[in-house]
């Protein structure tokens, strides 16, 4: 019945051709857009991993359930020493310190309310490739009193590289302190909300400015994303979580979970289409084929062919076409994305963004499988209502249509 079944197929070469055409066709588009919603995903987690929170973030319990509010009850003393031991872990590349402040940035004509981070200048451009430079240069240990402005602090200052500007801050015990620093660089990062109110310099800078020589956070760095979950338990194991908590990137970044749930339910609604366009045109073919074909199942059945064994001869035949038409679509689908990457989409700013990105076609195996199986599942999920009607049919009747 096998190889009846695929010399039938291969007998209705129009009809085959056009129920092949479905089915490459979504299973392409299976493949492409999932390969495109991916690539999205995976781009917006390295620019938020590499630009603001690191793969984890060390703090002092409490801290970020009340750290706002209370910065200074929640610091960690002699962060070097933490530091040593976690750089001995698996998958750590770079640790590096940070401390929060917010103040008021002045131009001497005008003043704009920031929220501005210490950092180590020089582990903080290895942690932070996503960071883009608009203008100048990096911080550097040679220029302990230079400032990063983010974008929308330069516009609203109009600022350039070369102003010099003063940052008025309350120290820990209620005073007022201020230093003038020298801006060195405009940096731009994914998220426009962070770029129009934060300013960046170095740590012992802001220690100085803060009259402070602990820090809020230690930022992790690993070398695979995908050990973020294991190398955060190791952490909580050889810190405690009584004194230390440890929160990871995905936790930190509330916009990333809800682009996941959002663009998750609009892959699942593209699947129900697809599938709906597959059904649609397989059955459409199945049912015309059929048709024509009653006076030949007519025939099958006076010589002795049982209905069951119709019913089976179609399937065998949907399954085959399913199958064709899936393998066909998953190496096209392949070939496109490969084609397409190497030449990349060039993007709009994402929500909240300030900067454009090439998108790419990424091959997701999990999802090319997916997408393989909906075509020979849809195929003949399609063609079963047809067999059973034609089975069905009488044979005086079918063999009147010869």
């Amino acid at each position: 019945m096998w190889k009846l079944a695929l010399r039938n197929v291969f007998r209705h070469k129009s009809r085959t051709a056009l129920t092949l055409a479905a089915i490459v066709l979504s299973v392409v588009s299976l493949i492409i857009s999932s390969g495109f919603v991916q690539d999205f995903l995976t781009q917006l987690r390295e620019a938020t991993i590499h630009s603001q929170f690191g793969h984890l973030q060390v703090y002092r319990a409490g801290y970020y359930q009340f750290g706002r509010r209370f910065p200074f009850k929640y610091i960690i003393e002699n962060p070097d020493k933490i530091i040593e031991r976690l750089a001995q872990l698996n998958y750590v590349s770079e640790i590096t310190s940070r401390i929060n402040f917010s103040g008021l940035l002045s131009n001497g004509r005008q003043t704009f309310p920031v929220v501005g981070e210490g950092i180590e200048p020089e582990k903080e451009t290895k942690l932070s490739t996503y960071v883009r430079l608009v203008a100048g240069t990096q911080l550097s240990k040679n220029e302990p009193f230079s400032v990063l402005v983010g974008q929308g602090v330069a516009n609203s200052l109009n600022l350039e590289v070369g102003d010099h500007v003063s940052i008025l801050v309350n120290t820990p015990e209620g005073a007022l302190n201020t230093i003038d620093f020298k801006i060195t660089g405009v940096f731009q990062t994914f998220s426009k909300e962070f770029d129009d109110r934060a300013v960046r310099v170095p740590l012992a800078a802001a220690q100085e400015l803060l009259d402070l020589k602990a820090v809020h956070s230690l930022v992790v760095a690993l070398t695979d994303t995908a050990k973020t979950d294991e190398v955060r338990d190791e952490v909580g194991r050889i810190l405690g979580t009584n004194e230390f908590e440890i929160k990871t990137w995905y936790e930190l970044a509330d916009f990333y979970q809800k682009a996941v749930e959002l663009y998750e339910r609009y892959f699942l609604v593209l699947r129900i289409i697809l599938l709906g366009l597959i059904l649609l045109s397989v059955v459409n073919s199945v049912n015309m084929s059929l048709y024509e074909r009653t006076g030949e199942f007519g025939t099958l059945m006076a010589l002795g062919n049982h209905a069951k064994d119709l019913f089976k001869l179609i399937i065998q035949e949907s399954i085959l076409l399913g199958l064709m038409g899936s393998m066909i679509g998953v190496s096209l689908g392949i070939v496109l994305a490969f084609g397409i990457s190497l030449i990349g989409i060039p993007m709009p700013p994402m929500p909240n963004s300030n900067s454009g990105y090439v998108a790419l076609i990424q091959i997701v195996p999990s999802e090319v499988c997916i997408a393989f199986l909906i075509g020979i599942v849809a195929t003949t999920g399609a063609a079963i209502r047809p067999a059973i009607r034609v089975s069905q049919i009488p044979v005086i009747e079918a063999l009147r249509h010869n």
